[in-house]
């Protein structure tokens, strides 16, 4: 069955086009804030001259189409723009048929574009092309180094299944210069898209038989991009190997002039194409693809123009707009309303390279700015943002709203209200909305009305409380004697596995929260994705799972801020661990296929341990037990693991000690765990194990509970072993109070047993405080226990 959400947010484009038919709004003036928001000054400076125009060649489409199109209807090919929004900004060009299963188009573009698009029919709403998997289509890529003919294959459309079948494509990608493997490429081939590992490998499944266009991309532009047409057979596979050369870095200056109604307490940001300039390269709220805070911000110079400077590779096919919003939100248009966005090919060669430009204007339409402002709480978090959401068709991404003090924020929309009629908006912190919520508008209920209007409107609102922030008491400390265990002991927090792109930001601020409760570990846990079971597609997926460049920045921070790091890989699996396992097939071919992506997931995150200097990399855990040997369903059947597993894993671990020279812990899950202890946990270092064993009553009673099962076969099991043993806790907090009694019974066991080497909180919510029923401390009476006992453990404090 097609997926409705991905239908509704391909169909954007159409959709807005509805919205900006809709009733005309009224008209607000509730507060003046132009003393505090004065207009930019008449520009003292003459304007740049008009760019040369860029040589082009002309591109060749020819697509084959899985069915012959319906009476009525035609075929287009969709050029994208992923800065503004896949759905939001595409150009329609036209194809004619060759015969009734292949069309053509002839386009021309800039020399050195990288272009994305995707093949649509136009039959009233547009009808976007899916993959074998009956899954949308991102894009395609096509590089253009000169006339050239691009041959693609249509698998299905938005509204009809899949038939036939399939081939795939595998291959490995190196550096042309000193042929090391390049990690977290975008491949792109046949409507699908991968990231190769940390071997520079890569697998597409599902490819219709035929010849396919490959294109290897750089998401930060350090590598020249590749293509190739690779042809592929029904039921084989295709091997491919290719390397790529590296790009050298050319510092580029950008200079603009804004419009005299810019707000200067705004920040001016730069969105762009590349990872570096806030493109996800994922599909978010709304159909964008871009978030405001991974965006870099432009320099006010005193003459009232803006100005950034930025090392980009050369030859990069660089996308751009200015804007004081995102990608979509407040950026720049041209006069008649339509989006701007720039082309740059950056060029080679010594020395600076200078780039004017001139903002025409921020508006879009007749209608008037509106001016949103906002007054939270005095109980709002010292550190946190304020955030706005704009729901035009669905909710898009939030963007940062600028501080006034004394606990009012602004925030001036100008565009695209041309596309807009009536919609709402909410308030959210740290641009969680749908989590941290003004109690007005929480979850994803509708917001707060407005529709757009001929004359400017001043809004006034006031968030009298935040969902999930309450005036807690501070955690109940019993001032009970700490033994201290020295800096060998783990006093740690692991993050939740859930990501969004818009974390990233936010990680900073995390880590100096985790490191003032005393904590000297933080356990990260990257994700990988099941995409598919049979045939099994595990990988990692933008906007899903943290690139290797998200979790590198994220070590990078916690190392700064003097704290260990553990990396603790864990799947993101359709459905509960158990029902997936129940619905694997487990032939020989399947888990020979499990085997292989498994192997490439635990290298994988063993070269990003080294490469980032983490201290530890923890494997095993609830999902793996089916794949040891003798492994067993939840049902408590044979799983059917081919009867060479323990080889297949101490071939596993032996390569993973070759890549990555710290400890390695093995995940046991307390209770359960015991049930499916490895053969070759002599060949770890330690155990892991997470904690979720029901207590319950008074602290005294708690603790009491606690050193019984820890005294019971969890020390059995540790005398056994003779590894280090990290108990890793996780309780709700449906009351704050007795999550926090729980935190001070168990530490209180944990500290009368010297056999435990260590304690980690599990569960913490990076972004943001919350007072909610989840596992996180993050802003909770727990977070107070912690800040009192780690301190002693550890021997700072006495």
């Amino acid at each position: 069955m097609k997926n409705r959400l991905a239908r509704i947010s391909i169909q954007i484009c159409s959709l807005v086009v509805l919205l900006a038919m809709s009733l005309t709004a009224c008209t607000f003036s509730l507060v003046d804030l132009t003393g505090l928001l004065p207009g930019t000054a008449t520009p003292p400076y003459p304007l740049p001259p008009t760019p040369t125009p860029q040589p082009v060649a002309e591109i060749s489409f020819e697509v084959a189409l899985p069915t012959p199109l319906l009476p009525g209807e035609s075929l287009a090919v969709s050029i994208l723009d992923e800065v503004t929004g896949l759905a939001l900004n595409p150009i329609y060009y036209p194809m004619t048929g060759m015969d009734a299963l292949r069309y053509r188009a002839v386009i021309p573009f800039a020399i050195n574009s990288v272009v994305k698009y995707r093949y649509v029919r136009l039959s009233g709403l547009p009808i976007m092309e899916d993959d074998s998997g009956d899954r949308p289509v991102r894009y395609r890529m096509v590089l253009v180094s000169g006339p050239g003919l691009v041959q693609d294959i249509v698998a299905s459309w938005s509204d009809t299944p899949f038939t036939g079948g399939t081939g795939r494509i595998s291959g490995q990608v190196t550096d042309s210069n000193s042929s090391a493997a390049l990690p977290n490429l975008l491949i792109a081939v046949g409507g699908q898209q991968t990231l190769t590992d940390s071997t520079g490998a890569f697998i597409v499944e599902g490819l219709p038989p035929g010849t396919h266009n490959l294109v290897a991309y750089a998401l930060d532009g350090m590598y020249a991009t590749f293509q190739q047409g690779a042809r592929v057979e029904a039921g084989r596979r295709t091997p491919v190997q290719f390397s790529l050369q590296p790009a050298p870095l050319v510092n580029v200056i950008f200079t603009v002039i804004v419009p005299q109604d810019t707000v200067p307490s705004a920040p001016l940001r730069f969105a762009g194409n590349l990872y570096q300039l806030g493109n996800t390269f994922s599909d978010l709220n709304g159909g964008l693809s871009t978030v405001a805070t991974r965006m870099p911000v432009l320099t006010p110079l005193q003459d009232g123009r803006y100005m950034l400077s930025i090392s980009l590779p050369a030859g990069a096919d660089l996308r751009y707009k200015y804007t004081m919003g995102d990608g979509f939100w407040n950026a720049e248009h041209r006069t008649d309303g339509a989006f701007v966005v720039r082309q740059l090919v950056v060029p080679s060669g010594q020395g600076s390279v200078m780039v004017e430009d001139v903002i025409a204007t921020w508006q879009a339409g007749p209608s008037a700015p509106i001016l949103f402002e906002v007054t939270v709480p005095e109980t709002t978090p010292v550190g946190d943002i304020v955030s706005i959401q704009f729901n035009p068709y669905g909710w898009t991404e939030p963007l940062p709203m600028w501080p006034l003090g004394n606990n009012r924020w602004v925030y001036k929309l100008f565009s695209p209200l041309n596309m807009l009629g009536q919609f709402e908006y909410r308030y959210c912190r740290n641009d969680q909305c749908g989590t941290a919520d003004d109690v007005a508008t929480a979850g994803n209920h509708r917001g707060r009305p407005v529709g757009t209007s001929l004359t400017p409107q001043n809004l006034q609102d006031s968030v009298t409380a935040w969902t999930w922030m309450e005036v807690a008491p501070p955690g109940t400390l019993v001032g009970s004697p700490v033994t201290g265990r020295g800096a060998g002991f783990w006093a740690g927090v692991e993050f939740q596995p859930d990501y969004d792109p818009s974390w990233q930001f936010w990680m900073t601020s995390a880590v100096q929260n985790i490191q003032a409760i005393g904590s000297n570990w933080l356990v990260i846990s990257p994700t990988w994705t099941v995409g598919r079971t049979a045939p099994f597609v595990f990988s990692p997926v933008p906007g899903h799972d943290p690139l290797w460049v998200d979790t590198t920045d994220t070590v990078n921070r916690a190392r700064a801020a003097n704290l260990n790091v553990a990396l603790f890989p864990t799947p993101r699996l359709p459905m509960a661990v158990s029902d997936w396992w129940m619905s694997t097939p487990r032939d020989g071919t399947w888990w020979d296929a499990w085997f292989n992506r498994y192997q490439a997931y635990v290298l994988y995150h063993a070269d990003l341990a080294a490469r980032s200097g983490a201290g530890a990399l923890i494997l095993g855990g609830e999902w793996v037990s089916p794949a040891l040997p003798n492994g067993k369903l939840p049902d408590g059947h044979s799983s059917s693991v081919p009867a060479d597993a323990e080889q297949r894993w101490r071939s596993l671990l032996a390569e993973t000690r070759q890549r990555y020279p710290g400890s390695i812990f093995w995940a046991i899950p307390y209770p359960g765990g015991f049930e499916a202890v490895p053969v070759f946990l002599s060949d770890l270092d330690g155990i892991y194990m997470p904690w979720s064993a029901p207590l319950s009553g008074s602290v005294l009673e708690m603790q009491a509970q606690a050193g019984a099962l820890l005294d019971g076969d969890v020390h059995t099991f540790e005398s056994t072993t003779q590894k280090p043993l990290v108990i890793a806790l996780a309780y709700p907090s449906d009351n704050m109070q007795a999550q926090a009694d729980v935190y001070q019974a168990m530490l209180a066991a944990v500290n009368e047993r010297p056999w435990v080497d260590g304690f980690v909180s599990r569960g913490y919510y990076p972004p943001a405080a919350l007072q909610d029923a989840s596992t996180s401390i993050h802003g909770k009476p727990a977070a107070d226990i912690l800040w009192y006992w780690y301190p002693r453990l550890l021997g700072v404090v006495r």
